[in-house]
C-alpha cells in the first residue's frame, strides 16, 4: 500500500497513510464521566484516577505504572475537556485529567490544580522543552501542563465514494450536497466548531472576535443538515465509514491510520484552507487523593516505551523526544513524525487560548445548533 507523510498533507501536498496498522476497536468506547460512576470506580481500588477522552483508557499507555503497582489507574473518560471541565468545576475530584495545550490557561485559573513536581517525573527530561513551554504551562509557581501527544484533526474520506471533480480538498467538502446525510463529525466545539472557524476564516491562532463566532456558528447551522452522526467515539467514526454509512467524517488523525491498515480506500484530507492541529497532555487535580500515584501516572506517559505504543498504535507523535528512537524511521516518516513537533503543529492551526466566557459562549452555541436552533 502507498503510504505518504502526514505533515505534507497538512501543508496541502499529500494524504496520510500506515499500512498494516493494527486495528484500534480493542480500545475503550467512550463514556459518560458521571460522578456516580467514578465513586463506584473509586470503591473499588485505592488506585490513582486518571479522567481523559474516551479511547486513552488503554492499559498500553500504562505499562511502567502497572509494573509498579499492580494493575492500571482508574480510568474515567468524558466525551470532550469541557465536559470534564464542568464537572470538575461542580465538585468531581480526579487525580490526573487530561486537557489540551488551548485549555491550559483559563484550567490553570480556575484554581482546581496544582504544579506539577517534576522531581517525581524519572521521565520528565526527556520532553521537548518547546511543548513543555507552551503558554500556561510552565511559569514561577512550576510545572501546570505536561504536554503527552500531539496530532492533527481533519476530514477523514472514502476515496471510492467521493469523488472531488478536480476541485482541491476543503472543509467545503463536507456541505456538498451529494453527501447529505453521509456526514459525520466529532460531537465537541472543541473539534468540529474549530474546523469550521478555519473554513470561515477565521484566525483561530488569535482571540476570537464576536464577528468571527458569529461567522462560524452560522456556517455550523448550514453544515448540520447534512449530518448524520455526531459522536466522541473515534471507533465508531472508523466503523461508519469503513461500512459507507458516512463517506466523509471529522476526524482525529488515528482514524486513516487504522482504516489504511484494515485495507479500507480512505485519505485524510489536506484542505486547502489548513487542517487543525492540537497538542494535549495532563494536569493534576490540587485536591488529587493519591498525589504520588498521580506523579506515576503522569510519568508512566511520558515514558519512552509509552511513547512507542503511541506512535505505532495511534499514529499521534509523543512528548518524550527518546519514543522517537524506539520507531523505525520509515515507519516516522511514513506517519509525518520524523520533524519537531512543533513544525507540526505549525504546518496546521493551532487554537489559541480563549477565555472562559468564549468557550462557554462556544459550547453553548454548538449544542443549540446540533438540535435544529
Amino acid at each position: 500500500m502507498n503510504k505518504n507523510n502526514i505533515l505534507a498533507a497538512l501543508r496541502g501536498n499529500a494524504v496520510s497513510r500506515r499500512d498494516a496498522m493494527k486495528a484500534l476497536g480493542a480500545m475503550g468506547i467512550t463514556v459518560a464521566a458521571l460522578p456516580g460512576a467514578a465513586g463506584r470506580a473509586l470503591a473499588q481500588s485505592e488506585r490513582g484516577t486518571y479522567f481523559t477522552w474516551g479511547g486513552y483508557d488503554d492499559e498500553g499507555l500504562f505499562q511502567p505504572f502497572i509494573a509498579k503497582h499492580g494493575e492500571a489507574p482508574n480510568f474515567v473518560t468524558y466525551g470532550d475537556a469541557e465536559e470534564g471541565f464542568t464537572k470538575m468545576k461542580a465538585g468531581f475530584v480526579v487525580d490526573v485529567v487530561h486537557p489540551c495545550a488551548n485549555d491550559v490557561p483559563r484550567w490553570k485559573n480556575s484554581g482546581m490544580f496544582r504544579a506539577i513536581d517534576t522531581t517525581k517525573l524519572s521521565n520528565f527530561p526527556g520532553v521537548f522543552d518547546k511543548l513543555a513551554t507552551l503558554p500556561g504551562a510552565r511559569d514561577d509557581s512550576g510545572q501546570w501542563f505536561v504536554p503527552f501527544e500531539w496530532g492533527a484533526t481533519s476530514i477523514t474520506y472514502r476515496t471510492d465514494l467521493v469523488d472531488l471533480e478536480g476541485e482541491p480538498e476543503s472543509w467545503n467538502m463536507l456541505f456538498d450536497e451529494r453527501f447529505k446525510g453521509k456526514v459525520a463529525v466529532i460531537d465537541s466545539a472543541a473539534d468540529t466548531w474549530w474546523c469550521i472557524a478555519i473554513l470561515a476564516g477565521v484566525d483561530i491562532t488569535k482571540p476570537l472576535t464576536d464577528e468571527g463566532i458569529e461567522k462560524t456558528s452560522e456556517l455550523m447551522r448550514k453544515l448540520h443538515p447534512q449530518i448524520r452522526i455526531y459522536t466522541n467515539d473515534m471507533t465508531s467514526l472508523a466503523q461508519s465509514i469503513a461500512s459507507g454509512e458516512v463517506a466523509m467524517a471529522i476526524t482525529w488523525n488515528e482514524v486513516p491510520v487504522q482504516l489504511a491498515g484494515e485495507g479500507v480506500p480512505v485519505k485524510f484530507a489536506a484542505p486547502s484552507e489548513g487542517a487543525l492541529t492540537w497538542t494535549c497532555g495532563v494536569m493534576m487535580h490540587k485536591d488529587a487523593p493519591n498525589p504520588d500515584e498521580a506523579h506515576d501516572i503522569i510519568d508512566s506517559m511520558l515514558a519512552p516505551e509509552t511513547g512507542k505504543y503511541v506512535i505505532e498504535e495511534y499514529g499521534y507523535g509523543h512528548s518524550n523526544a527518546k519514543s522517537f528512537d524506539l520507531v523505525d524511521k520509515e515507519t516516522l516518516a511514513n506517519l509525518g513524525l520524523d520533524v519537531d513537533p512543533t513544525d507540526y503543529v505549525n504546518a496546521g492551526k493551532f487554537i489559541s487560548p480563549q477565555t472562559d466566557e468564549v468557550e462557554t459562549r462556544l459550547n453553548r452555541d454548538f449544542e443549540a445548533i446540533k438540535t435544529g436552533f
